[in-house]
């Protein structure tokens, strides 16, 4: 990289930082770190909520799945906003009639606190590998730009992000992420996918140099496709990252109609980012790591000083995410589990502090398992498949469903967490048949022990009324 490029991206993360201090600031009581204050506007909202959907898997990895499979490496990121627009249009308004924090407190308040706990577990280490995916990608990027190795890398860039959530919370994620959500729009929309389209000759150049099934919509497979769709568009439904970010609109108008932008926006990104991989495939058709792409095709095409700008906004992008999820995880561990259950008396002072050091707990763990799985797609297939395998079923039905019951949940959310990990295990992390047998497994257990439990409840209520009929009679 050109020195300018290295003094941009410096002078960014220390904007980055300095905003962090500033969003400390207004993290007066539990409810500004958690929820910034359930305060934000329809611009705030929707530029927050997109940055945090869109992050290292969103842009590395479809930029790496356009390399290798063309336009229909854009599904990955076509379910992340069909799944948001499914939240906006169905849910928001259920959602915003319970003041909660998080989708396990939503679940200890319709079923009861054991599946509270069991569901903050599940959706903490979701919201956790997620934000192990932006590390990795941070580490890829600056790896590739600064020659860093891969390990100092991701510590520099989850160190980051880790400093200024701990310090600010939501406040300071909110801030952040509109400055990221800016950068990263310019530099993929208005910068970086017609300076790749140009450096591979144009669009007839890509028509006739790359495969046919790169223009094909099902050149990934119908699957794999599926696949994405089990993923996440369940998985953005139920996710606890932005459930939060739901909670913190002003309004239900503007939670709802700024979730429904939040999903086009996200549509349209991963169409410009799949289209650079296409590019990548021309430019640099010998690429070993075909992870690097996005990095590699950046540094191959543009010129000093965009380079830097460009780069920041992808490296935008993971940061939103990384520190959107960082707080979702901390959120969950801290309010469904520690004060619940450890905790009960807190004030709102030793509530921040304690909210603080999860989140510094959080990240460090967060950055050691980057530092071991080192693959993006990997990790991120593990955060959704636990989640929408899960949690996705009692959540659903426990919204729609009201003979669900406590228990009903309680064991679903066990024996299908069981029943995924064990697939993974058995048939691979990247297979689709953990998820199936999950939610099948959900759904079964979901309904068996709600008709059960209530067969026993009728009876028990029968029981107690002929015993109370049996004791007038003799009194009388």
């Amino acid at each position: 990289m050109n020195i300018i490029d290295i003094l941009i991206m410096i002078g960014y993360f220390a904007v980055l930082v300095v905003v962090g201090v500033i969003g400390s600031r207004r993290a007066k009581t539990s409810e500004d770190y958690i929820l910034a204050g359930r305060n934000l506007g329809f611009i705030m909202y929707f530029g927050c909520l997109a940055a945090v959907i869109l992050g290292g898997a969103s842009t590395i990895g479809t930029t790496q799945l356009g390399y290798e499979y063309g336009l229909s490496g854009m599904w990955l990121v076509f379910m992340l906003g069909f799944g948001i627009m499914l939240l906006g249009i169905f849910l928001i308004k259920r959602i915003t009639k319970f003041k909660v924090m998080t989708i396990s407190e939503f679940l200890g308040k319709r079923f009861n606190t054991q599946t509270q706990l069991i569901s903050a577990l599940v959706a903490s280490i979701y919201a956790m590998m997620v934000t192990v995916t932006q590390v990795i990608g941070m580490g890829t990027i600056l790896n590739v730009l600064l020659g860093w190795n891969l390990t100092t890398s991701m510590l520099v860039g989850g160190g980051i992000v880790l400093f200024y959530t701990i310090l600010g919370g939501m406040w300071s994620v909110t801030m952040t992420d509109i400055i990221q959500f800016i950068v990263m729009t310019i530099g993929i929309f208005f910068i970086m996918v017609p300076m790749s389209i140009s450096s591979a000759g144009g669009w007839n150049q890509l028509s006739l140099q790359l495969p046919e099934t790169h223009f094909s919509l099902s050149g990934i497979g119908i699957s794999q496709i599926f696949h994405y769709f089990l993923l996440f568009a369940l998985g953005m439904v139920v996710a606890q990252d932005i459930w939060q970010r739901v909670f913190t609109a002003k309004t239900l108008k503007i939670a709802r109609t700024g979730t429904v932008f939040a999903g086009i926006y996200s549509l349209l990104y991963g169409l410009a980012v799949s289209v650079i991989g296409m590019c990548a495939f021309i430019v640099l058709p010998n690429l070993q790591d075909t992870q690097n792409a996005f990095a590699s095709m950046a540094l191959e095409t543009l010129p000093p000083g965009v380079l830097g700008f460009v780069l920041a906004g992808v490296v935008s992008a993971l940061m939103s995410t990384a520190s959107g999820t960082l707080l979702a995880s901390s959120t969950l561990i801290t309010n469904d589990i520690l004060k619940t259950y450890f905790f009960k008396d807190i004030n709102e002072k030793q509530f921040l502090i304690l909210s603080r050091t999860v989140t510094s707990i959080i990240g460090i763990a967060a950055i050691i398992f980057a530092l071991w799985i080192q693959d993006v797609l990997v990790a991120l297939d593990v955060a959704y498949a636990v989640l929408s395998g899960a949690v996705f079923v009692p959540i659903i039905l426990g919204f729609f469903w009201k003979k669900a019951t406590p228990k009903a949940a309680f064991y679903s959310i066990i024996v299908s967490t069981i029943t995924i990990l064990i697939g993974l295990a058995i048939e691979g992390i990247t297979s689709t048949n953990p998820i199936l047998y999950g939610i099948a497994t959900s759904v079964v257990v979901m309904v068996v022990v709600s008709l059960v439990s209530q067969d026993q409840k009728q009876q028990f209520t029968e029981y107690q009324g002929n015993f109370k009929s049996r004791a007038n009679h003799i009194d009388s």
